[in-house]
């Protein structure tokens, strides 16, 4: 379809002329001769570089017939089909490929919780199945690709930010290269994948140009650990609560989107940052890492515990926000261990600090925790 600067695109579905006894008589009480026959023209203009167009409009519009036609094949893939019940998402997706360009992905498309990667595609929510269809989707690389009802059978504001993310993912991911059409019928998500152009089926038109994605403000609260319940079923560590902590909230329109606990550990001249959380229906959007950086801001102008202006450290194993801490300036990396401390040692260590009986401890786990100590915007 490309190359002209104009371009018709024309669908026309034939059926056969029924002429049973209901047939005729829907006919006669509805004069609908013809109604059973469908007729689209649309003019467009397909002759610049482009990566994702929409084709939007209400259910029977013509938007699937658009769909098989719009490349000159039909190339209408289905994210919920060919995936192995015996198998975690991380092992069914580019099985052959990298396993950081694999969890790269998923955390790319909003998919960032760990437990989800552990599952099969069949008993993940359908929130969770968009996104992991997207995140193969994205590893496989089509140059050529229509995504037929987009966003149609999930949460609206998991749609929102998952459209966000899957169009950041597709442009960046494919080199400017590849071309993807998403067919919906939700008017909803269009300024949230900021396609290069719509066809609007409804009504019939073509529009060319990106749309300016919404912004959103995020409200940071300090509190209590009274929201960490709420937060809790999306982290992937079961570990005690952390001793003399200060709890914060992000709250979007209501909703509560991160969440981020911190300690003092004075003894080192510093803070602790620990359980951040970001709620599945905001990964994606970005927020996660903003909201960790302006709580560890906020401390190091001395608005933390004991109005100490000291840095925040913090410790995770996830890949992609390790990736992510070690490229800002914002942050330096200050260790990498394989696996945990002994949890005796961490349990004894507590109960001389608290001059308690504390019963568990930190550490004994397998994970390759990496540390990071935040500096704010200064010249290294």
């Amino acid at each position: 379809m490309q190359g002209g600067v104009r371009v018709i695109i024309q669908v026309r579905n034939r059926v056969s002329d029924f002429d049973s006894y209901r047939a005729a008589r829907v006919k006669s009480l509805f004069n609908a001769e013809s109604g059973c026959n469908f007729d689209l023209d649309i003019d467009a203009e397909l002759d610049f570089e482009w990566q994702i167009g929409v084709v939007v409009g209400p259910s029977g519009s013509g938007k699937t017939s658009i769909g098989k036609v719009i490349f000159g094949e039909n190339l209408i893939h289905d994210y919920t089909k060919n995936w192995p019940g015996d198998k975690p998402i991380i092992d069914a997706i580019a099985s052959e490929g990298d396993f950081d360009s694999v969890t790269g992905a998923l955390a790319n498309v909003g998919l960032g919780s760990v437990p989800s990667w552990l599952r099969p595609f069949h008993v993940l929510s359908n929130g969770e199945q968009f996104r992991a269809g997207l995140a193969r989707l994205i590893c496989e690389k089509p140059e050529k690709v229509v995504i037929d009802e987009f966003t149609s059978v999930i949460d609206r504001q998991i749609a929102k930010i998952g459209s966000q993310a899957f169009q950041k993912a597709w442009r960046r991911k494919n080199g400017g290269k590849n071309q993807c059409v998403l067919l919906t019928p939700h008017y909803d998500i269009l300024e949230w994948v900021e396609p290069d152009w719509v066809i609007d089926t409804k009504e019939k038109t073509f529009t060319r140009g990106r749309l300016r994605r919404p912004k959103f403000e995020l409200e940071i609260i300090k509190t209590d650990s009274r929201y960490w319940k709420y937060f809790k079923p999306h982290y992937y560590l079961d570990l005690p609560m952390p001793i003399a902590a200060e709890y914060f909230v992000g709250v979007a329109d209501g909703e509560l989107v991160c969440h981020l606990a911190v300690s003092p550990r004075f003894e080192i001249g510093g803070y602790r940052a620990t359980r951040l959380v970001t709620m599945p229906e905001w990964q994606g959007a970005g927020c996660g890492l903003k909201f960790l950086e302006t709580v560890c801001q906020l401390h190091l102008e001395g608005y933390g515990r004991k109005g100490n202006k000291y840095p925040t450290y913090f410790h995770t194993s996830h890949p992609q926000l390790c990736g992510a801490l070690r490229k800002s300036k914002k942050w330096v990396q200050v260790s990498a261990i394989l696996f945990g401390g002994n949890k005796a040692r961490s349990r004894q260590s507590m109960n001389r600090t608290s001059k308690g009986n504390v019963s568990c401890g930190y550490g004994g786990h397998f994970r390759a925790v990496q540390g990071f100590k935040y500096i704010g915007e200064v010249e290294r």
